[in-house]
């Protein structure tokens, strides 16, 4: 009787202590790294004398190059080239000069909204930050919090 005393007892405090969601133990809290991502980037245009624009999301974007083709939708397919780095210059990912071809809708939110402003024969610079990019998680080497900076050039609006 002793026994089922201490194991009813040990089962009440271990179920009274559990809840329906993930233990946060398991789960980081997202961090909101607005304040600081916003500072990095006008630090970024500041040290590099750029003319920058800022959407209502955050993004951050300078046309170099408007382009005067096809102009593509959040959802087109397109072929762009690419250099992504950090803002200390060191190179996450880059495409050939021939570029990539992708759907808008399933790439970073800073590319799905950036992309759309320029139109064939584009290019530009998009500094993304982390909650338009990776977020608050490291993913694929990028540490999370990150801005990212885009070299970008539009090549061709596919569909």
């Amino acid at each position: 009787m002793k026994h089922l005393f201490s194991a009813l007892l040990v089962m009440t405090l271990f179920i009274s202590c559990t809840s329906n969601d993930t233990p946060t133990a398991l789960v980081p809290p997202k961090t909101d790294y607005t304040v600081e991502n916003d500072k990095e980037i006008t630090d970024y245009i500041a040290k590099n004398k750029l003319t920058a624009f800022k959407t209502d999301s955050g993004l951050y974007y300078v046309i170099t190059e408007p382009g005067t083709g096809t102009q593509p939708t959040a959802t087109s397919n397109v072929t762009v080239a690419y250099k992504g780095y950090y803002t200390n210059g060191k190179i996450v990912d880059q495409s050939t000069a021939a570029g990539l071809s992708f759907d808008l809708n399933k790439v970073i939110k800073g590319w799905t909204e950036g992309i759309p402003l320029f139109k064939e024969g584009g290019s530009g610079i998009l500094l993304v930050p982390s909650h338009l990019g990776y977020g608050s998680f490291t993913n694929n080497g990028i540490p999370g919090g990150s801005v990212l900076v885009f070299d970008v050039k539009l090549i061709k609006v596919n569909k």
